[in-house]
């Protein structure tokens, strides 16, 4: 089963490949990695997923951002790469967290990324991560995540 078989199979499907939002590119290809930039939730009708977490976002609310940034990664995965299939390893997630004073359940926000990332990959989605909470993200988003991703495109 392909990697989107799996994606729609969970009823999940890609979002569009956000472009870059300012003087950056929304991926770099270097040797076999791909690395990606901060990716920011979209809810499905496109709505910035915005808020604190602590304060006015739950922790449930935010481990579904964290799977919508994970869908974004993916959805620049396959514009860089033309297929998910081309993804060899989920090497690193680093996870932002908007947090108000206080929250300290980051690690749980960023599951909904990780989660995501394994039950759609397998094995190959297990990864290294960072969970840090911040003052404020762009854009006053809840979540935001980078990547880097092994890949066997050349």
């Amino acid at each position: 089963m392909s990697i989107e078989e799996r994606l729609a199979a969970h009823g999940l499907s890609l979002p569009p490949a956000p472009s870059a939002a300012a003087n950056y590119v929304p991926f770099v290809r270097t040797g076999n990695q791909l690395h990606t930039a901060g990716q920011i939730p979209f809810d499905a009708d496109g709505e910035l997923m915005c808020g604190t977490l602590g304060q006015d976002v739950t922790t449930e609310q935010g481990y579904e951002i964290a799977q919508r940034c994970a869908l974004a990664i993916l959805s620049q995965a396959k514009s860089a790469l033309g297929s998910l299939d081309a993804i060899q390893r989920i090497v690193k997630l680093n996870v932002f967290v908007a947090s108000a004073p206080g929250f300290t359940q980051q690690p749980e926000v960023a599951n909904g990324a990780s989660d995501l990332m394994v039950n759609i990959l397998g094995e190959c989605g297990r990864h290294a991560r960072s969970a840090v909470g911040v003052a404020a993200l762009p854009r006053g988003v809840a979540v935001e995540i980078d990547a880097i991703i092994e890949t066997n495109a050349d």
